[in-house]
């Protein structure tokens, strides 16, 4: 692999990574003593990153730790995000339109490193690895730091889509991450405001939702028609369902994302059915019109009460998965469920 030299003298001389084994469990963790709270160590999956200054020039590998950061209002030192799913959040169409997009699915090493990054991000384990965008050491042997968000620590350097995991998602590890980007880009402030403004829209979407109103099932079909990726009991919309007090048929699987049989969903018979509307060109039904033709044509799935009366509540694929759109999940399945008189 051939390495662009003018990446390793800006990296080295901006910031150096520290990489260290450590217990791929451990989340994040932050020290900062000087002005601006630099210098900076962040330790992130048991891997101490240390920061001399802000990054001037960050390349996020996934679109949910784009919008956090294009969010914190430091696109302007975005040199190329990579990983979507949807349309970026209308609220940030401006900033994102200057920064420029490597790739729509996985970009690969070589790419990012073209962009001379001296910092990267990424929000699954399986883009932050050798078989994706490059993996930590890939990195940290060029001296830029890598982080991942903290939510998925437990699945360790790498993992897909359908890991375990031990407990269910907490805000929390949302919220760490926001703190921890902020951090690194010397805006903390800015974390504060976005996590005190996601904390208020999900307190109000849970006590508008009427959690006490009657028992609702629900399943969550984010892609795939062959075999489809369902929620499981331990991701993001796990974590809706509980504070909206909704049955995910699939909540006793620790998988996040396992993939089910027809038939299996059919005779769970959940009352509505969330399914991401996804914009890629990866799997099978992506978008949310394909996913209800699909279910309307499959004899299998077309006698299902949801299917029948047409109770399906679309979401952006990344409303699904641990983000700041999380909380957009928890707004559109209360309005949902409002909708169709089952709140």
């Amino acid at each position: 692999m051939r390495i662009r030299t003018p990446l390793i003298g800006l990296a080295a001389a901006s910031l150096l990574l520290a990489g260290c084994s450590g217990n791929a469990g451990d989340s994040s963790t932050q020290s900062g003593s000087a002005a601006g709270g630099f210098p900076l160590t962040i330790t992130n999956c048991g891997h101490e990153l240390h920061f001399d200054k802000a990054p001037e020039r960050t390349v996020s590998l996934n679109q949910s730790s784009t919008e956090i950061q294009l969010s914190l209002g430091v696109a302007d030192t975005m040199v190329g995000t990579a990983t979507w799913t949807d349309p970026v959040l209308s609220s940030l169409e401006a900033e994102n339109d200057e920064v420029p997009r490597l790739a729509d699915n996985n970009a690969s090493f070589e790419t990012v490193l073209a962009a001379s990054p001296d910092f990267v991000s990424a929000s699954f384990p399986n883009t932050l690895d050798d078989t994706g965008s490059g993996s930590y050491a890939s990195y940290a042997n060029l001296g830029v730091p890598a982080y991942l968000a903290p939510n998925q620590c437990e699945k360790g350097d790498s993992g897909d889509g359908d890991s375990e995991r031990s407990e269910v998602l907490a805000m929390d590890d949302i919220y760490q991450e926001i703190d921890d980007l902020a951090a690194i880009h010397g805006v903390p402030d800015k974390g504060n405001e976005l996590v005190d403004s996601l904390r208020g829209r999900l307190d109000a979407a849970v006590s508008g939702a009427n959690v006490d109103g009657g028992e609702v099932s629900a399943a969550f079909w984010f892609a795939n028609s062959e075999s489809p990726y369902v929620a499981g009991g331990t991701g993001a919309s796990q974590m809706i369902s509980n504070d909206l007090k909704v049955t995910n048929v699939y909540s006793d699987d620790a998988k996040e994302w396992p993939q089910v049989s027809w038939e299996d969903l059919a005779a769970k018979n959940p009352d509505v059915l969330v399914l991401g509307d996804l914009t890629r060109k990866s799997q099978t039904a992506e978008t949310a019109q394909a996913k209800i033709d699909y279910l309307r044509s499959n004899p299998v799935t077309a006698q299902m009460g949801a299917v029948r009366n047409d109770r399906f509540i679309i979401v952006a694929g990344g409303d699904m998965n641990p983000s700041i759109r999380t909380v957009d999940l928890a707004e559109k399945i209360g309005a949902g469920l409002k909708q169709y008189g089952l709140r």
